[in-house]
């Protein structure tokens, strides 16, 4: 788990196994797994279901959000998330699978929303952010999609 800024933290699968969620600490589970367990289905669900996309918590959010070469998104998934950061002023914890692409795209988002990052481009965010997340690599569907929706995820338009 590596601390990006203030708040906000970024993990993994290993790191969710050993944090639990409270007043002190949210997460936010970017990763279909947990979505699967907080729900409880084993492959898919249908779309029509409540929690199809999500399924919040008072301290946590499971993303039904996988991170495959093509982009494979929902906005409504990025407003959640983004929502979420917003209303928990405690220490979060964002985290998918191996803690590379995913979390730490959403921490981008959040960051360039709250002017700690530049929020002209995808581009210039992902730059500055790469110096407080070394560790940030981006899949290629997730660059795609941020570059092709970026300001209406920035700006608030998502739906």
């Amino acid at each position: 788990m590596r601390l990006i800024r203030d708040r906000l933290f970024i993990g993994n699968d290993a790191d969710c196994a050993v944090m639990e969620s409270s007043k002190e600490l949210s997460i936010i589970h970017a990763c279909k797994t947990c979505h699967q367990a907080a729900v409880g289905y084993r492959y898919s669900l249908p779309k029509d279901h409540p929690e199809y996309l999500v399924l919040e918590t008072p301290y946590d959010l499971y993303l039904n959000i996988i991170d495959p070469p093509k982009p494979l998104f929902w906005v409504e998934s990025f407003r959640w998330a983004l929502d979420f950061l917003q209303r928990h002023p405690e220490n979060v914890l964002l985290h998918c699978n191996q803690g590379y692409s995913r979390a730490p795209s959403i921490a981008l988002c959040h960051l360039a929303r709250q002017y700690a990052i530049p929020m002209e481009s995808y581009a210039a965010a992902r730059k500055a952010y790469s110096v407080l997340d070394p560790l940030y690599q981006p899949g290629e569907g997730i660059a795609l999609y941020l570059e092709k929706f970026w300001n209406d995820i920035i700006r608030g338009r998502l739906c």
